[in-house]
């Protein structure tokens, strides 16, 4: 699948000049969903992107392992930003589905919110890892 090498080439060094490329990627009523954003159209996902260069330090995806059938892809990821002064590691797996243009035209993230990020924060990170432990079966 070169579409997809081409893509996750792209991923691997994206910053805010290459985000100006994305239509080459991903036709333009493709559908976008992770656990914060539900939305359809390139301009809807490069504003997803815009805001994570607006809100994070140094945002950048290290791609680990990737496999393609036919139409459809998965590729896991490593997602490492910094957020006032401290540096934060999420880990990930994308779901792609390409047109018949090898165009992107369904993007799915799959990644837990409350392990990768909410119980890593100073606020709210403590009440997050309580709520886990307290529904999470214990090991004897």
């Amino acid at each position: 699948m070169q579409n997809l090498d081409q893509l996750l080439t792209w991923y691997g060094t994206l910053d805010r000049a290459s985000l100006t490329c994305i239509a080459e990627f991903y036709a333009k009523e493709a559908h976008f969903k992770d656990p914060f954003n539900d939305v359809t159209g390139v301009r809807a996902i490069t504003a997803i992107f815009a805001h994570m260069f607006e809100t994070t330090e140094a945002p950048r995806f290290v791609i680990l392992e990737t496999m393609g059938q036919g139409d459809q892809a998965f590729a896991t990821w490593r997602f490492e930003f910094g957020l006032k002064g401290r540096h934060y590691t999420v880990l990930g797996a994308t779901h792609f589905r390409f047109d018949a243009a090898g165009l992107v035209i369904d993007h799915r993230d799959y990644w837990d919110a409350a392990e990768e990020l909410w119980q890593k924060l100073p606020v709210i990170g403590g009440p997050v890892r309580w709520l886990r432990s307290r529904f999470g079966v214990g090991q004897d």
